[in-house]
């Protein structure tokens, strides 16, 4: 038994024994790496390096193979790993190559170890530096050693935390790398196939884009706005070219299987990363490009008159149709805010063949919540799906009306009302090329979301969501062929300006059945009107030439045909500018926040604790409730509040005087409507049905929370539930009746509306700065606008 004791240790002295070399270091054997005894070793050589030695810089070496061969029997708490700093940043180009190397396959042995070394800040410090190291090897291994260390979340901070995104971009931007020669590649990765971008030519400016994209892609806002401007705008370019290369590949569904006999190195970049990374860098941006001034967009929508504006909002908004006719000779090029877009569809003679190259451009414009206020968010929603090619029914429909039925008809079969969208749904390059063919056959192309694909349109529909104080304006563009009708009779849910860019078109305008407006969201079959089809209602025909606009109220059925002709004759090209009235921007949502506002500053009466104070609270509840009813039955509560409106003339003075009485009349109608029983019976129904009463203000969340921190999150008015309501339906009931009377009186005597106000506009450049961010995210991706 003892003897294989001995033998035992004689072996692991004979493993510890080293031969000297010349400059008193011990040779190293082939035997595995001895994390106490090597440390020391490779301690005492590079403390020695500046001697410039041969052989000591081949012993060093040595012992980093040895080094990077044992790295799976290193704990992460081992001495070794502090020398990484020192061998990365190393004068000598092969040990610091070397050290990259180590650093990186030690972040892909497991998650405590890449956590280890991505807290160690020097390390991070080292590679960071590694990467502008004039040899170009080290910068590969370096390259490669952040992309390890991005496998892991606190990994890409880490070199956030670091510059190590600044250090990518400098680098990159400073080694030419061409965006044209790419090609799509299909790679097989843990038994799934997936689609990545190839280049052609050296890897090196690869890995640098690769780990850029990596870091781009978890940053947050504060850390992509403090990008550089002059990388982050020169990076957006570049990546801008290269996306309309790879969009071109991915239209023509062109990908090739990848193998290593190709010419293109395969990068690891998948095409949604891409897009991912161009949105995140474009939503920074601090203003379209393309700015207009008021003065342009009121002038060339109502008229040059000075007063045109305030007739127009006096006498038509949401009540009644009206027209504004350009006047023959009128060629005001200070006021032409539709010529840049019109320019850009080439001249007439190409039309309509224009549409091939703009739908060939065009990426689906996926749809984000109305209640998102977090654009990072939305993004983590749609990551896999940014960038993908327009998806019919969403961006874009084909269709004309059937007669003798009267009836929509789509061009392409797999139209349908189903909200699923599947692949059949995403548009190839066929089925962009059959766009043309379905307008030759009398197909009207209906386009969605202009405005997240030019800048021109995007800053005449910014300038007036500013006029009408709302967070942002959808536009949608028609081209109709001689002769044909694309939609049915219907109406709106939102005020549209119908501006005619091209040709003509004749409408047909219905008197409103209806007194009630339609809202938003309302369900889209109520927005058909069979009714009005049948109806003898009285129409207004309009007759709209080029440069003409005309406005229809929501609510309005409305119908458009184009003359007879052919080729260029008698076809029609015009833009829809829709003013989308979201519930918070409503005159009912400025009551809503009236009411926060003030529970919000009132000096407490009760303890909050106390039955007092729980009916007090249940009361403010309650009145919120109450609000929401009479807003149901009364059209003044859904017409769109323009507090927030803004307007380059003395108008806007009085605008805000007519804006304080409107709010005092509605404070007087709440005041004179008892309701106590109706809206506790409507709460007492939702309970039952497990329903939450407050759904339709539960946007008055973002009220509460400090504009950095906006997420949208389960949220239930404070107070409110069965254990408390069953206090107002039982022996309570007459101190709940009183309390709530109580706080109605209170809150519609003493509430201020120029108190409100700031609330209220908080709220509003909360809403439009995510639609900003979403629409130059969204340009950005669209290489032809």
């Amino acid at each position: 038994m003892e003897k294989p004791k001995r033998q035992s240790k004689k072996r692991r002295k004979t493993r510890a024994f080293h031969t000297h070399n010349n400059n008193g270091f011990p040779n190293l054997t082939d035997s595995d790496f001895d994390s106490n005894t090597d440390f020391a070793l490779l301690l005492a050589a590079l403390c020695n390096l500046h001697k410039q030695s041969h052989s000591l810089s081949l012993l060093i070496r040595k012992c980093l193979t040895k080094f990077h061969a044992s790295l799976h029997h290193i704990l992460p708490n081992s001495p070794i790993l502090s020398l990484l700093p020192i061998l990365v940043s190393s004068k000598s180009a092969g040990i610091a190559y070397r050290g990259a190397e180590i650093v990186g396959a030690a972040s892909l042995l497991s998650l405590e170890m890449n956590q280890r070394i991505a807290m160690d800040g020097e390390t991070v410090k080292a590679l960071v530096s590694a990467l502008v190291h004039p040899k170009r090897r080290v910068i590969l291994a370096a390259c490669n050693a952040v992309l390890d260390l991005c496998t892991t979340s606190i990994g890409r901070h880490c070199l956030l935390d670091f510059s190590a995104l600044e250090a990518l971009i400098f680098r990159f931007l400073q080694v030419h790398m061409s965006p044209n020669s790419v090609s799509l590649c299909s790679v097989d990765s843990r038994r799934m196939t997936c689609t990545i971008i190839g280049f052609k030519g050296d890897e090196h400016p690869v890995l640098l884009l690769n780990a850029a994209i990596n870091l781009i892609n978890t940053c947050n806002i504060e850390q992509l706005e403090k990008i550089p401007r002059n990388l982050s705008v020169a990076l957006l370019a570049f990546s801008k070219k290269l996306w309309a290369q790879v969009h071109s590949q991915m239209l023509l569904n062109n990908c090739m299987k990848f193998n290593q006999e190709t010419d293109f190195y395969a990068s690891n970049i998948k095409i949604n990363n891409l897009a991912e990374s161009i949105f995140r860098l474009s939503i920074c941006a601090d203003q379209l490009s393309i700015a207009l001034p008021f003065e342009a967009i009121e002038m060339r929508i109502f008229g040059s008159k000075e007063a045109g504006f305030e007739d127009f909002m006096l006498n038509h908004w949401e009540a009644s149709p009206f027209i504004m006719e350009r006047l023959l000779g009128d060629s005001n090029d200070k006021y032409d805010i539709f010529g840049p877009f019109i320019q850009s569809l080439n001249s007439k003679e190409s039309f309509p063949f224009f549409l091939s190259s703009m739908l060939q451009s065009m990426v689906s414009c996926l749809p984000i919540a109305s209640d998102e206020l977090d654009i990072l968010s939305f993004l983590k929603e749609v990551q896999h799906k940014l960038g993908c090619p327009i998806i019919y029914q969403q961006d874009v429909r084909v269709l004309r009306m059937k007669m003798p039925l009267e009836r929509e008809e789509h061009f392409f079969q797999f139209a349908s009302k189903s909200c699923c969208l599947n692949d059949s749904q995403t548009f190839k390059l066929d089925d962009v090329l059959k766009c043309g063919e379905a307008y030759q056959a009398g197909y009207t192309i209906a386009l969605r979301g202009m405005e997240f694909r030019f800048e021109s349109i995007a800053a005449i529909a910014d300038g007036l969501a500013s006029l009408f104080g709302q967070p942002s304006v959808g536009v949608n563009m028609y081209l109709t062929p001689p002769n044909s009708q694309g939609l049915a009779r219907h109406y709106d849910d939102h005020c549209v300006f119908v501006c005619q860019l091209l040709g003509t078109k004749k409408w047909k305008v219905f008197s409103k059945s209806n007194s009630q407006l339609p809202r938003l969201y309302d369900p889209i079959d109520s927005l058909h009107c069979p009714e009005a089809e049948n109806s003898t209602a009285a129409c207004t025909l309009f007759s709209l030439g080029e440069g003409d606009v005309l406005y229809i109220p929501r609510g309005f059925p409305h119908e458009a045909c184009t003359n007879s002709g052919d080729g260029y004759s008698g076809f029609s090209l015009h833009l829809t500018f829709g003013i989308e009235v979201e519930p918070p921007f409503e005159w009912e949502g400025f009551v809503h926040v009236a009411l926060n506002y003030w529970h919000k500053n009132q000096k407490p009466h009760y303890a909050s604790d106390s039955s007092s104070g729980i009916l007090y609270d249940i009361s403010v509840d309650l009145l919120h409730v109450t609000i929401g009813l009479i807003a149901d039955s009364d059209h003044t509560f859904r017409k769109a509040c323009l507090a927030g409106a803004v307007s380059w003339h003395s108008y806007s003075n009085n605008r805000l005087e007519i804006q304080k009485t409107i709010f005092c009349d509605l404070l007087r109608k709440i005041n004179t409507e008892p309701r106590f029983s109706e809206v506790v019976k409507s709460v007492e129904v939702a309970i039952q049905k497990n329903e939450d009463p407050f759904q339709r203000i539960k946007w008055l969340q973002f009220l509460n929370q400090k504009a950095e921190t906006v997420e949208r999150q389960d949220w239930n008015m404070p107070f409110m539930g069965p254990e408390y309501f069953s206090t107002l339906c039982g022996q309570d009931r007459d101190k709940g009746e009183a309390a709530f009377s109580l706080v109605k009186s209170r809150f519609c005597c003493e509430v201020k509306f120029d108190d409100v106000i700031g609330s209220y506009r908080m709220l509003l450049e909360r809403y439009k700065r995510v639609r900003k961010q979403y629409t130059n995210g969204m340009i950005s991706l669209h290489y032809g606008s």
